[in-house]
């Protein structure tokens, strides 16, 4: 950019010295005006401008005193400088003069050479001004644009400089703060504030390149703030620090709140709950609630959909709770009186403040079961996370906010335990259960090192003849503290752990290979099925489809012969990929069945579309058949109409086994027949079949000291 060439305006009724000021300085690239009279001067500097102005104090018409003390009304000393040019040496005509505003003067006869000295003095300082205004305007802007809050401490006086933006990023008007540095350091957060200054101490010290830090502080509302602070000291040319200037950034957000949901994250939460906590302790009639949530199918999504879905049922989720505890009667917005946040993974946390007691937060605990049972359409899928949630309700015996939170974590685990999607209260015979879950855990793990597994077999019976027709491997776990445990008792366990997996491999291969040597020594016809139960994450891993190949092809099963149990909660959380794979399995000769059906989410709209080959009616409409038989009825009945086989599981009866072929079903499976016995067992009862192929007299006999005497089949029909 070409810079213009400095103004100056000459005032004098002396033409000859007009004309010589104007040739002498004209040739120092100065852009001259010239006015004889003041009159002249004043009306051409009303529409004209001038860097300064050289100007005659003996003038006819208006002196130039009275001229200097208009010019001065309109133009500070800064913006207009103004040297006077007096005849006679002495203070009659300077002192006032300098007194109303003159910068500087120069008397006649002219020394040419001073003159333009002094013009040259004043100019530079004219711009030397200029530039620090436009700084300062440039600052005060800038300060006034950015989102950050500027600060600048005077460590000589001991002052500090807070911008405008610095108070409002606290909830505080301009006026409202004061220049004291305490202003700064009493609002940081009493855990940060000696970091604080030991930083800025250490960078004033000359120990680091710049002062940065993180901490809170608060704000005026009462909550505290995340701000990241940076700073640069200012230095003499001995080293020493005489200023420290710098910046505030809020990182509140980035800080507490959860990136992926938007909820608040745990460092939130926890200072949330610490405060609740604090405030309960101080008013003995407040109490509050601590709601713990966690996915019970999430791995599996993240596993078979990837985690890309997996993060979308995440906000999915993380937005439900949002409208489900906004509606909810008894709590209100966040920031009022509760907190939703993620604490990580699939784990979710609410603050339950202001309520009346446990029955508050169950009805909100409620109402999140509920809404979360409806469908979740992600990624063009319909998928079905539910939910265990554990709740804590505050109580004096509380030493710290982490044991409530250990607490709702243990009730969550507690309703995990108790079969997912429920929730649970917490009491003190929780601790000691989840105790006691972990010392499983640990044996849980020793055992699968220690081969202490082994798979049990229950017959599966055709109701009209008696007959065998196959069995479900039911795996038992000979634990040498606690005896023969049930699937029941750890198989939950094994699913949360991932042991599940292997396990699960182990179950099929040995179930296969015992197939092949019974269908080897009792070739029945049609041959003996063996049924095998999957797991919801055995079930959509992506290689069951290779390992059941690999299985059947090692063991020279025929795969018709395997029958793969899987529930309606294994196939809802994605039920297109579960129809996909359900497929493929098919088309491997492998048949499918629908375990524990009518307990699970019983989706009519998709279960035409599952490739099935039966249905096994839970034991609990079995327990019912004598008293109500409607709905084993209304199952049988669609089953027929679908060309499905129907298993009606938990048998135990006579009256049971006749109610069943009344209603057209096929297969039973019971302790009315067996309970599972090992594969010796299993053998000796196909062995005796062979010679009673009506009845099975000594699988009863065996087990006299579990069931009651029974009735032989044979005498029932």
């Amino acid at each position: 950019m070409i810079q213009r060439p400095d103004s100056v305006l000459i005032v004098d009724d002396d033409p000859v010295n007009l004309d010589l000021m104007n040739r002498r300085l004209g040739k120092q690239g100065y852009e001259i005006h010239c006015a004889s009279n003041g009159h002249e001067a004043l009306d051409w500097l009303h529409s004209h401008d001038a860097d300064l102005v050289l100007l005659n104090v003996e003038m006819p018409d208006i002196d130039g005193l009275e001229i200097l003390k208009q010019l001065r009304r309109a133009y500070t000393q800064a913006q207009l400088p103004i040297i006077m040019i007096t005849g006679k040496a002495g203070s009659e005509k300077i002192v006032p003069a300098l007194e109303a505003g003159a910068n500087d003067y120069v008397t006649k006869p002219l020394d040419h050479p001073v003159v333009l000295a002094r013009i040259e003095t004043q100019l530079s300082r004219k711009h030397a001004e200029e530039a620090l205004r436009e700084s300062e305007e440039r600052y005060a802007l800038a300060a006034r644009g950015v989102n950050d809050g500027l600060w600048d401490w005077d460590l000589s006086g001991n002052r500090m400089y807070f911008s405008p933006r610095w108070k409002s990023m606290l909830g505080w008007q301009e006026h409202e703060i004061g220049d004291d540095p305490d202003e700064w350091f009493r609002r940081i957060h009493p855990d940060d504030v000696d970091r604080v200054r030991a930083d800025i101490a250490a960078h004033l010290e000359d120990q680091t390149p710049h002062y940065e830090d993180e901490y809170r502080i608060l704000h005026r509302d009462g909550n505290y703030l995340w701000m990241l602070g940076r700073g640069l000291a200012v230095r003499n040319c001995n080293g020493k620090a005489s200023r420290i200037a710098g910046s505030q950034t809020d990182i509140t957000r980035g800080k507490v709140v959860d990136v992926l949901t938007g909820l608040p994250n745990r460092v939130l939460f926890m200072d949330r709950l610490a405060r609740s906590f604090k405030r309960a302790r101080r008013r003995k009639d407040r109490t509050f609630a601590l709601i713990f949530l966690d996915l019970d199918s999430f791995k599996m999504i993240n596993d078979n959909l990837g985690h890309m879905i997996g993060d979308q049922v995440l906000v999915a989720v993380a937005g439900r709770l949002e409208c489900t505890v906004r509606s909810s009667d008894s709590v209100a917005r966040l920031g009022r009186n509760h907190t939703i946040a993620r604490l990580g993974g699939d784990e979710f946390t609410i603050l339950l403040e202001g309520i009346s007691g446990v029955t508050d937060a169950v009805r909100v605990a409620e109402r999140i079961s509920s809404d979360l049972a409806n469908p979740f359409l992600v990624g063009g899928q319909e998928l079905f996370p539910s939910a265990s949630i554990g709740i804590a309700i505050y109580n004096p015996t509380y030493q710290s906010p982490e044991e409530m939170l250990r607490d709702a974590d243990t009730a969550m685990y507690s309703a995990k335990a108790l079969g997912k999607g429920r929730y649970e209260v917490f009491d003190a015979n929780m601790r000691a259960n989840t105790t006691a879950r972990l010392q499983m855990e640990t044996e849980f793990l020793r055992a699968i090192e220690r081969r202490e597994f082994e798979n049990y077999y229950q017959v599966i019976v055709s109701l009209k003849t008696g007959r065998i027709c196959g069995f479900e491997a039911l795996v038992q776990w000979n634990n040498s503290a606690r005896g023969i445990l049930s699937p029941g008792k750890f198989i939950t366990m094994a699913e949360e752990t991932g042991l599940i997996i292997p396990l699960g491999q182990w179950v099929l291969e040995t179930a296969c290979q015992q197939m092949r040597i019974w269908q080897a020594r009792f070739p029945n016809d049609p041959p003996l099925t063996i049924n095998v139960n999957l797991s919801s994450r055995h079930f959509l891993q992506s290689n069951i489809l290779q390992q059941c190949r690999a299985i059947l092809h090692e063991t020279q099963l025929p795969h018709s012969s395997l029958n793969l149990e899987v529930t309606e909660s294994a196939m809802m959380p994605d039920p297109e990929a579960a129809i996909d794979l359900m497929t493929q399995l098919k088309d491997l000769g492998v048949k499918i069945a629908l375990d524990d059906f009518g307990t699970g989410y019983s989706s009519l709209s998709y279960l035409h579309r599952f490739p099935l080959d039966s249905l096994k009616i839970d034991r609990s409409f079995i327990a019912q058949i004598m008293e109500d038989d409607e709905i084993v009825r209304t199952i049988i009945a669609m089953a027929r109409n679908l060309g499905l086989k129907v298993i009606a599981e938990g048998v135990e009866t006579a009256d049971q086994v006749g109610k069943l072929l009344d209603l057209g079903c096929e297969l039973g499976q019971g302790y009315y027949f067996s309970v599972p016995v090992n594969a010796q067992e299993a053998t000796d009862l196909l062995a005796a079949g062979q010679h009673d192929n009506a009845v099975l007299s000594t699988a009863r006999a065996n087990y006299s000291s579990i069931l009651n005497p029974i009735p032989s089949l044979a005498q029932h029909f």
